[in-house]
């Protein structure tokens, strides 16, 4: 998914200049570094929102990632070499992502990198990343362009969760073929790249009508107008692709108006501060797209992932915990499966990475970097995981 940083005009300058400078631009010649080597451990760095706006999102993803790490230190490391964790926070922030990546490769000599959880923030690092022949694998990136654009794949870029076309996709067959809705309203975040994807794919397979297409943005806080206006229109559902910062409050608000349509989002939603913002008789008739379900495990390894994080954090874990969890599993392998000596050899078991079985599922690696893999969707009644669909991809 994708944050849009918020920063001065400035900034956003400085960031552009920062990036220009450092390298080939996204999707470009892949850099001629040799990376970093591997020595007596395998350094892992964390580029994660830790504090700011989707610190929610960051935090969740960094207990995924230390469970993953402490289970595979328990069992010998990577090669028979322990994990050593170098964590940064970037604080919500594309400027400060791009130079996390950067500290981290040129200064911790990491030979992998977990994040970001934004795509706004990946975007930023592909530079630095690609330069210095360092891969990164983002749990929660999900815009399109992010593992290749201009038709070619950012060699050093990964994901563990699916992109944005997809969801949308599921979203319109789950609206049209599961709900029989025949005409919606969609509502989305028109600040955010994320948001702006999903509604784009939404709108391109959607066999219905859409009666309304209507925004917001980013920071919004009353969207009693735009929910007035709709109220009077006859539709059966309405699908809002966003953050939960913004989709909470809208779902609360819009059932207080007396909107009692399904609502129904991207993977955006999939944090508990959701049900917090709409408040659990809100978020009902709710629907959204998952990588994970914890009510539905899809194997054997997501019914340990479940057992061991409520053992070291004694409550759930969300779809950011699952998701960094094989993000780190996934370098392991990609490791193990090149026997790797440098950065550079775990990039290349990434891309060759078949058959991983992980706590969100079954994981193949695609020619363009992106995980073919099973979404769910998961329906909220009284603030409650109610239902799980799986979804098997095109």
């Amino acid at each position: 998914m994708k944050f849009k940083a918020l920063g001065l005009i400035a900034a956003a300058g400085l960031a552009v200049f920062s990036l220009a400078a450092c390298s080939t631009a996204p999707g470009g010649k892949a850099s001629e570094s040799k990376g970093t080597p591997i020595g007596d451990t395998f350094k892992l760095g964390y580029d994660l929102e830790l504090s700011g706006g989707v610190a929610a999102y960051g935090n969740a993803g960094k207990k995924g990632a230390d469970l993953a790490v402490d289970e595979i230190n328990k069992a010998g490391g990577i090669n028979d070499k322990q994990i050593k964790v170098v964590s940064k926070d970037n604080k919500s922030d594309n400027v400060e992502a791009n130079t996390v990546a950067s500290n981290l490769i040129n200064n911790d000599k990491v030979n992998a990198i977990i994040g970001s959880m934004t795509s706004g923030a990946v975007k930023s690092m592909t530079p630095n990343v690609t330069k210095g022949a360092v891969p990164l694998v983002t749990p929660g990136g999900t815009d399109d362009t992010l593992t290749i654009t201009n038709g070619k794949v950012n060699q050093y870029v990964f994901r563990s969760t699916f992109q944005d076309s997809y969801q949308g996709k599921v979203l319109a067959n789950y609206t049209a073929d599961k709900l029989n809705a025949k005409k919606v309203v969609l509502y989305y975040d028109n600040s955010s790249d994320y948001a702006k994807g999903i509604a784009k794919s939404f709108e391109k397979t959607y066999k219905g009508k859409i009666v309304d297409k209507v925004t917001f943005q980013s920071g919004d806080k009353d969207f009693q107008a735009t929910l007035s206006k709709i109220k009077s229109e006859d539709f059966d559902a309405i699908v809002m692709p966003g953050y939960y910062s913004e989709a909470g409050l809208i779902t609360k608000q819009a059932r207080e108006l007396g909107l009692q349509q399904p609502i129904l989002g991207g993977d955006g939603f999939a944090d508990p501060t959701f049900i917090a913002l709409a408040g659990d008789a809100a978020a009902t008739n709710v629907y959204y797209v998952s990588g994970y379900s914890g009510k539905t495990p899809a194997n054997e390894v997501t019914k340990r992932f479940i057992a061991s994080y409520k053992v070291k954090y004694q409550t759930e874990p969300s779809m950011f915990d699952a998701l960094s969890y094989d993000a780190v599993y996934m370098v392991k392998q990609a490791a193990e499966d090149t026997k790797a000596k440098s950065s550079v050899d775990v990039k290349d078991g990434l891309a060759k990475l078949k058959g991983f079985k992980g706590a969100t599922g079954d994981i193949s690696v695609d020619k363009d970097h992106n995980p073919v893999k099973d979404a769910v969707v998961v329906k909220l009644e009284n603030g409650k995981e109610a239902s799980e669909t799986i979804v098997k991809p095109d």
